[in-house]
This record gives C-alpha cells, structure tokens and sequence, in this order.
C-alpha cells in the first residue's frame, strides 16, 4: 500500500497520546506514563509518511502552488506544455508560493520524518536498528538531492537541527560539492548498513521491506550523483564507480525493471496517483503533450507515444508548443494529446528511479571514459528497459533510428524515458544541454529573458529567517540569486 495511515491522523494520534498520557500530581512532580497512550511516534510510522509526502510532493503533488513537477519541471523540458494558465510554468514564470512551498515541503514533510528515523534508530539510541537507519538515510540523501539540484547551495550540515539538544535556528548554507560529497559518503553508509536478514522493518510503502532492493537503490543512486559530478570531480567519481561495478555482491545495483524505486499508489484514498487527483478527479484539463516530445517520438516511430499520451479525435498522437499565450494554446484543445491513462489512473506508480536510467547513466560514463564497458549495450539496454518498463518492445528498427550511441543520443534517450520525472529531466538538460530543444514558437512569450530556468530562486521565507545565511549561500553559486545562474554541476 502507498499509505499505512493519513500522515494527519498520525499527528492527531500522537497529540491524543501526548495530552493523554500524564496526570497531575499533587506535587506537580511527577508524570503517570501509561503503555497504551504513546508519547512519540515511532519509525513505522514516520517512514510511510516521510516517503509519502516527498515522492507525492516530486511527482506532482495535487494541490495548486505545490506542483513542481508538472507546473514547472515537466514544461521546462517540454514533456508537457499548457492550454491555458501559460504563466503557471509554461512562460517560465515562477509563482513565489511554488517555490516556497516546495522548499518548506522538502524539509519538513520528508527530511524532518527521515531524520527522526535515524535518530530513534542509531546504535546510540534506545532502539538500534540498521535497516530503519539505512532506509532513512537513503531516503534522506534522495530529498537533498532534490533540494541542491534544484536550488544550488542549501542548508545541509545545519539543517533539520531545530529540535537538536543544540538547536540551529538559522543553518548555514552548503554548497554543492560539499552536498553531493555528504550524500555520496552517506549512500555508502546506507549500504553498510543495510543487511539482509536483519532486523525487520514496518512500514515501508516502497519496497516492502526488501532490504536488497533498498540497497540496490542506494547504489544505483550514489551512480547517479556520482556521473552528475563526474565532469567536476572526476578521479573523485570514477573511483566511486569502479569501487561499486567492481563487487556486485557488496555493492547491488539495479538488475531489472523490478527494482525500480517507484511508489505503488492504490485506488484507495488517500493513496491515488497524484496526476489522478488533479486530473481526473480534480478535473483539470491544463496540460497536453508538448509538441517537441510528440515531434521527437512520432519521427523515430517510438511506440511509447501511445503510453504517454492519449490519441487525439483524429487517432494522432500530437502535441503544441510551450509558452504559447492562452488565447492562442485554448485553440489546441481539440488536436493535442492529453497525458495518457497510463500516468493518470488512480494505481500508476509514481517513479523515482529505474532500470533503464541506471543503463543511461552507464553509457554516458562509458562514453566519457569514466568507467570500462560497453557504452553502445548500455545504451541499447537503456532503450529496451524502457520499452520494458510498459511492456513493449522496441520496433524492429527502432535502433537505427535512435541514431549511434553517443553522448548527446545517450542523454535524448535518457529525456524521452524520463516522461513523468521532470525534475530528473531538468537536471540533465541543465547539466548537459542534451537534448537539443527547438527554438520557441515565434508565437510564444517568455518570461525569464527567453531563458529556459536553471535553478529555482530561493523562496521569500529565507530572506526573512535566514537572511545572512541566504545571501552567503546565494554567493555559493556563483550568480544572482535568480533562475539564470548555472549550478556548479553545468558542464556547458
């Protein structure tokens, strides 16, 4: 199930438990404590939550101003595009709300529940488990990933310290390096101490309480930020590779579209697909297929097409394109696809890493001679996964069509398997400029200078509360604190 219990109910419960678990004294001294009305939540609790609340948030989340996948990312790298409500992504205007939202979300729906898993489960605690930990600081590792590929600097060591014995009000900002050096150390820690066979866990909506799948995630993940830094910190990365590739059994990756780290939402409130919430039973009808992925996919005819997006009343499967104002996108609602049933029904799952991306990220490693291996299989295998992903096959001359692999081929295929993951999407075309976009429909109008973001600005609350260490982290990336400053990652 995605959801053991409403993470609202949990609060509420645990409130009750709180209120209801001491008496009054006559000295005031003391505290009557009794087994049945607990006093903390424990970790079977704050692990379907924390995972809940950050994948929902990632994907797409249902409520409006919340919705940085599909009201920003998804547009951006021209997966989907809007028929109306151009300046809510489409024109590349930002609401300020969708920023800080989002960044408030981050910390404190997902890292905060991460956080106090490891606490309550450290082998300093009263209550050592490593499996609980290593789950945690996976999942932890992945929402700061999220946080510094989208921001840049961001409070890392001083974050989520607000109830520390020593609390830290106001956290300083890291920069990216230093980021992705503590999430690289902290996914190797999550393998180690993740163990098969030990001790059990409850309520993980991810994997069931697979351990080697949580462990083969944790690696698959370190291989991703490690080919993400690897054009910045190269003997640093390929070392990273070699050391996992190297020792399969020490260091599991994924192996088949079953390890897909993706959330299994239900028919069941409130555990429907997040798209489904907004599209189907919200019933909004915003957003069709952009027609630079449509255009892409019906040249190589790529069959996909027909999982991503609904036909239209001709039975064709087209798109528009971005940035077109209202007037003239509201004219598109007859042709253009609507996101197909795949993505929207109440079960779909919510991705956020596969098997196919994890051939991807190999190829491009092959190809620029971080690690040995053949980048034309990875690339193939990429492709078929994919395919496989939806239960498809490439056509017979799919391949052709693709084009050799190479780096810029690598990274479209890699953009047209990431249909639903726009963040990820966002995050290689920034880092590569791969795929090579159209330019603008004349008819379009662009916020932004016309230029396609590259990092969200830091939201108004940090300026008010973290003012110092805002204004230092902004200097971290080496720009104005605004949506045309490269993160440190940009290899062009």
């Amino acid at each position: 199930m995605k959801n053991i219990l409403n993470h609202k109910t949990i609060w509420m419960t645990a409130l009750a438990g709180i209120l209801t678990a001491s008496s009054c004294t006559k000295d005031f001294d003391e505290m009557n404590v009794s087994p049945n009305s607990p006093t903390a939540i424990g970790p079977q609790y704050l692990l379907p939550t924390g995972i809940e609340t950050s994948i929902d948030r990632y994907w797409g989340h249902r409520d409006r101003f919340e919705r940085i996948n599909i009201d920003a990312a998804e547009l951006y790298v021209q997966h989907l595009t809007r028929n109306i409500y151009s300046n809510e992504g489409d024109d590349y205007t930002v609401s300020p709300a969708l920023l800080s939202n989002n960044w408030k979300g981050f910390f404190n729906e997902g890292l905060l529940n991460f956080q106090r898993i490891i606490m309550q489960t450290n082998p300093e605690s009263a209550t050592p488990n490593a499996n609980y930990e290593g789950v945690a600081l996976v999942m932890r590792s992945w929402v700061f990933s999220l946080l510094t590929d989208m921001y840049g600097a961001i409070p890392y060591t001083d974050a989520i310290k607000g109830t520390a014995m020593e609390p830290v009000y106001t956290p300083k900002y890291d920069a990216m390096d230093v980021v992705y050096a503590g999430l690289l150390n902290d996914l190797k820690l999550a393998n180690e101490k993740l163990t098969v066979g030990g001790p059990a866990i409850a309520g993980d909506i991810l994997y069931s309480g697979d351990i080697l799948k949580w462990k083969k995630f944790a690696n698959s993940l370190r291989l991703r930020l490690a080919n993400r830094q690897a054009a910045k910190k190269s003997a640093e990365s390929k070392a990273i590779m070699a050391e996992i590739l190297a020792d399969a059994t020490k260091f599991p990756v994924f192996t088949s579209n079953a390890d897909n780290a993706s959330l299994k939402c239900t028919t069941v409130l409130p555990s429907n697909n997040e798209w489904n919430q907004i599209l189907i039973q919200g019933g909004r009808t915003d957003w069709n297929i952009s027609k630079t992925l449509a255009d892409k996919m019906n040249a190589m005819g790529d069959t996909r097409i027909a999982v991503y997006a609904n036909p239209n009343k001709d039975g064709l499967y087209q798109g528009h394109a971005n940035g077109l104002p209202d007037a003239i996108a509201t004219s598109y609602l007859a042709t253009s696809s609507t996101i197909g049933t795949a993505f929207t029904k109440a079960d779909a799952p919510e991705v956020i890493m596969t098997f196919a991306e994890l051939k991807f990220i190999l190829a491009e490693a092959a190809l620029d001679g971080d690690i040995t291996g053949d980048a034309k299989k990875f690339y193939e295998d990429g492709i078929t996964a994919s395919f496989a992903q939806y239960g498809l096959t490439p056509p017979a001359d799919y391949f052709t069509k693709a084009g050799a692999a190479s780096k810029e081929k690598v990274l479209e295929q890699k953009w047209i398997s990431l249909f639903g993951q726009g963040i990820e999407a966002w995050v290689e075309w920034r880092r590569t400029g791969f795929p090579v976009f159209p330019a603008p429909d004349p008819r379009a109008v662009l916020n932004n200078g016309g230029i396609l973001p590259t990092r969200f600005n830091y939201p108004a609350s940090e300026y008010s509360l973290n003012q110092k260490a805002v204004t230092e982290g902004a200097g971290l990336n080496g720009g104005a604190d605004d949506m045309k400053t490269k993160l440190w990652w940009a290899e062009k």
